[in-house]
């Protein structure tokens, strides 16, 4: 069995999309379903096999939020003592050595990952190279684009 580790913040977020898909995607579908059906003829009714395969795309996305939700590890990094070490909830501060530019990234599950959003899948390759390295250490990063070392500035547990 999977299980998917994911921040606070990332359980809520799922909860609340298998509510707002369960409570009104799923009756608003069934109604445009049984209005494209007054229609007449299904064979050639555009509205009701749209209607139709949108409702399969949104309960096969109501399983899958179930599944992903029986099986969290729900990780609260706040109630876990700051070592200086990079694990998985952390929000982490790092320089790229060459060009001392820094960012900050938060280590997340999967389904919370929002690069643009300065949050990292804990299976990406940076966040790989930081999880278990504390503050000071450099890491090397290889990307599409080559080798990057980076120095991890801070490690916060926010």
């Amino acid at each position: 069995m999977i299980k998917y580790p994911m921040t606070v913040q990332g359980h809520r977020a799922l909860e609340q999309e298998h509510e707002f898909l369960s409570k009104t995607e799923r009756p608003r579908l069934s109604q445009a379903i049984g209005e494209a059906r007054e229609l007449g003829d299904l064979k050639e009714n555009a509205e009701y096999h749209a209607a139709r395969e949108e409702q399969g795309m949104v309960e096969a996305r109501i399983r899958d939020i179930e599944g992903r939700l029986q099986n969290a590890v729900v990780i609260d990094v706040t109630t876990i003592p700051k070592t200086g070490k990079v694990i998985f909830g952390t929000t982490v501060e790092i320089a790229n050595v060459e060009t001392d530019e820094r960012v900050k990234y938060k280590i997340v599950g999967e389904d919370e990952a929002d690069i643009k959003g300065g949050k990292l899948s804990h299976g990406s390759p940076i966040a790989r190279a930081l999880i278990a390295k504390e503050e000071g250490d450099v890491v090397t990063v290889k990307t599409p684009g080559g080798v990057i070392e980076y120095e991890i500035v801070e490690v916060a547990h926010i």
